[in-house]
């Protein structure tokens, strides 16, 4: 049985910041302008994982969430990518910044 895909205006939200986070945090940490084939799948992981979110457009933020979408291997790299990116989002994104952060 498939899941159908969450495509509301929160998802988009949150599509939109993953992809912004990763995108920093590859520029930062692996000086690349396009991302990485690891940032990329990190962001096909994320994505995907978003499109199949159980609350859809009653979602909050992931840390908060009580069910855990993500395999532990990329839930540790995707907090390595928020811890990394989080401060230059604010830098480069205060309204995307300020949205999540009023999630939590």
């Amino acid at each position: 049985m498939s899941r159908a895909l969450n495509n509301g205006p929160v998802i988009r939200q949150e599509k939109d910041t993953v992809k912004k986070m990763i995108a920093i945090y590859c520029r930062k940490k692996h000086h690349h302008q396009e991302l990485c084939d690891e940032c990329r799948d990190l962001q096909l992981y994320a994505l995907k994982r978003l499109s199949h979110c159980p609350f859809g457009e009653k979602k909050t933020a992931c840390s908060n969430c009580e069910v855990h979408c993500y395999s532990p291997i990329y839930r540790k790299k995707i907090k390595t990518v928020m811890r990394c990116a989080g401060i230059w989002m604010l830098l480069y994104h205060p309204v995307f910044s300020v949205k999540h952060l009023l999630k939590k």
